[in-house]
């Protein structure tokens, strides 16, 4: 087991079999003790002392284990019991040495001293009771060794086991420092200095390796329901979110990957940032988000776990239709569990645990609220005040604290940081400033805040300058992905459309940007599709021809499910149906109603099939009546895909069906109804 498998300061040790051998069981005990005994006092930033008298002890243990080992001696049966408890004691001893020394917690286990004093006093007596029952006069060894494992008896009985005075004083100012910061007082810096630099954390990765540790440890807590510790986990998140943005001026590693697809958008999220209202996303039983959505016979969708209790109870209706069910059969809801997944995601929270989800909006604890607060105005101080490279470092700053949760980007907009951004932005020419600053910027567009921020402080045209002249692709990429979640409010896709020249610049970006690019140009296109005006913009742009050769040439499945998705948008227009049968991709998108493998895809395929069948006319349909490889397909979706998929799937074999009866019966083919199409669509 790996430290981070587990909560720190929990030790999962395990009993040894009743049936395990007295050899097997000896030497596990000799590795044990000296694998306690391989830690160094002197690289614990806490808890030295104690460390140092536990070692001490367990090396006297070890010289008795060897000894009994080495001199061959037998051991009695009734002494197993003894020896069992005692590797048990071990266990938890070495858990508790990982602890103290793992990179990332030595701010917790400061905080927490006294419990972790309590800790070594605990575990030592346990060895000291094992040892006391432990007939050692059974056992043929010399008296100088039963002599050493009798004074360890009597040593681990009496040891203290006390909080280190020095880790007494600094723990003794951490907390005067997180109750002011709970309070809503700004502490004295110098504070705050003197933990850091008595814990050695020296340096800006130093202290983010610190934060990072916690959020990790947050996340198990939640996991296993442990609730009660994440204030304090929370409180010190704050603190040294505070310390790493106002304490480390300089930063040691500044290109810490955050997945180079900035939007890491599905064709399903599409419709998430765009019409889907997130309150869907909960249970109509339990009110809650869910995490297994399933669907029974009525068509609705609640939880797994409400549904399944609702039913246990011997209710056998639909408990938001009252209907009665044909069959209790639950069905996973795959397609709103991806979409729950990626508002998840987008908002920095968690399916685990709803006290996770709520500590995303709140922050977890009044300290951390007052510090992240704090800094914000910190941050924005820096922006207005000072020079480039503390503006840069800000920058970076924001980026960093805006992509945790929701909580941290609510601050960062309240205190008006997006202006004195969206301004460094628009004089920035170096490519660390430009990616800093519009990297921020993509994590508080997806705040509602921040985006009305963006817009009414002419962030528009700023957006667009570094999406048509960013100094790299990634740049560029990022500020699309600020265009698309601009262009999830509705009001925006009509002031965004109306510029001539942010369509053009995405529909380039779709051309000769990078598959991420791309991605991120795509679905901002069909964000602003939504807005019906932006249909005759985007195919003027030339967006048809793009969309197609990815669809010929890009192997990412991803980026062609969303290019298909923008072309059924498209075809549901005369002109954009015209425009994208003339450039001949009707065997294109028949190809890939067979090949692709998503089913999203195949939808997709099918939805643009129709559309050029009802706007385009007779020569579609009879291209697709003569193709014998289109219906088996169109059958398959009948049978698998959404009620959308299959009604769509279902029209267009009818329409199919009807010209060939039609031709059957000597009238010639004519354009199917488009009064009928339109209605069934």
């Amino acid at each position: 087991m790996t430290p981070r498998d587990r909560r720190i300061l929990s030790f999962p040790a395990v009993h040894p079999c009743d049936d395990i051998s007295s050899p097997t069981l000896l030497a596990s005990l000799i590795t044990l003790s000296q694998s306690v005994c391989n830690f160094q006092p002197q690289l614990f930033p806490t808890q030295r002392r104690n460390a140092r008298e536990t070692i001490r002890q367990i090396s006297i243990l070890l010289v008795l284990l060897q000894e009994i080992r080495d001199r061959g001696l037998s051991i009695p049966r009734s002494t197993i019991l003894c020896l069992a408890e005692l590797h048990f004691a071990l266990q938890k001893i070495h858990f508790l040495m990982q602890d103290c020394t793992l990179q990332g917690a030595r701010l917790l286990m400061l905080a927490k001293s006294q419990h972790v004093a309590s800790q070594f006093r605990g575990l030592i007596r346990a060895v000291a009771t094992s040892l006391d029952v432990l007939p050692l006069q059974d056992f043929d060894v010399c008296a100088e060794v039963r002599e050493l494992a009798e004074l360890v008896t009597r040593q681990a009985r009496k040891a203290q086991f006390e909080v280190d005075p020095g880790d007494a004083r600094a723990c003794r100012t951490l907390h005067a420092v997180l109750r002011l910061f709970a309070r809503g007082t700004e502490p004295e810096l110098s504070s705050m200095q003197g933990i850091m630099v008595f814990l050695q954390i020296r340096t800006w990765t130093d202290c983010n390796k610190e934060i990072n540790f916690l959020e990790e440890e947050i996340n198990l807590e939640c996991r296993d329901r442990e609730d009660r510790k994440v204030p304090l986990l929370s409180s010190l998140v704050g603190f040294l979110s505070y310390c790493r943005g106002v304490i480390f001026e300089t930063m040691e590693d500044t290109n810490q990957s955050e997945g180079r697809c900035s939007t890491d958008m599905t064709p399903l999220t599409l419709t998430l940032l765009t019409s889907v209202n997130p309150e869907d996303f909960r249970c109509p039983i339990s009110l809650e988000l869910m995490t297994d959505p399933v669907t029974v016979s009525t068509g609705q969708t609640y939880d797994r776990a409400s549904i399944q209790k609702w039913l246990k109870a011997g209710n056998f209706t639909c408990p938001k239709t009252g209907e009665k069910l044909a069959n209790t059969e639950l069905v996973p809801n795959t397609s709103l569990k991806r979409l729950i997944q990626q508002f998840c995601a987008n908002n920095g929270s968690s399916l685990n645990s709803p006290s996770n989800r709520n500590r995303n909006i709140t922050a977890g604890s009044p300290t951390a609220a007052h510090a992240v607060q704090f800094l914000a105005w910190f941050l924005t101080r820096r922006l207005v005040f000072g020079t480039q490279e503390q503006k840069q470092k800000a920058a970076y700053e924001i980026r960093v604290l805006a992509r945790t949760n929701i909580f941290n980007r609510t601050c960062l907009i309240e205190v008006g940081i997006v202006t004195p951004l969206l301004e460094l932005l628009a004089s920035a020419s170096d490519k660390s400033t430009q990616e800093n600053v519009i990297s921020a910027l993509l994590k508080l567009s997806k705040h509602p805040n921040g985006q009305q921020n963006i817009i009414t402080s002419g962030g528009l045209t700023v957006i667009l300058s570094v999406l048509k002249n960013g100094v790299s692709l990634e740049v560029r990429q990022v500020a699309a992905a600020v265009m698309f979640y601009l262009s999830s409010v509705k009001e925006h896709r009509k002031i965004i459309g109306e510029n001539p020249e942010v369509i053009p610049a995405l529909v380039e970006l779709v051309k000769e940007g990078t598959t991420c690019g791309r991605k991120n140009a795509v679905v901002a296109i069909f964000g602003l599709l939504l807005f019906p005006r932006n249909h005759q913009r985007v195919i003027a742009a030339g967006a048809v021809p793009a969309l197609l050769h990815i669809l010929a040439s890009s192997d990412k499945e991803e980026l062609v499910v969303e290019s298909l998705a923008v072309l059924a948008a498209l075809a549901e227009n005369a002109d954009g149906a015209r425009t994208i049968f003339e450039g001949s991709a009707l065997a294109l998108i028949t190809g890939m109603l067979r090949s692709v493998t998503s089913r999203v895809g195949k939808e997709h395929c099918a939805s643009i099939l129709l559309s050029l069948c009802v706007n385009v006319g007779a020569e579609v349909v009879a291209v697709l009546a003569k193709d014998p490889l289109v219906m088996p397909s169109l059958y398959s979706l009948v049978t698998g895909g959404s009620c959308q998929g299959a009604k769509k799937a279902r029209f267009l074999i009818k329409v199919i069906q009807d010209f060939h009866e039609t031709r059957t019966s000597g009238l010639k083919g004519s354009s199917p109804p488009q009064e009928r199409s339109l209605h069934v669509w």
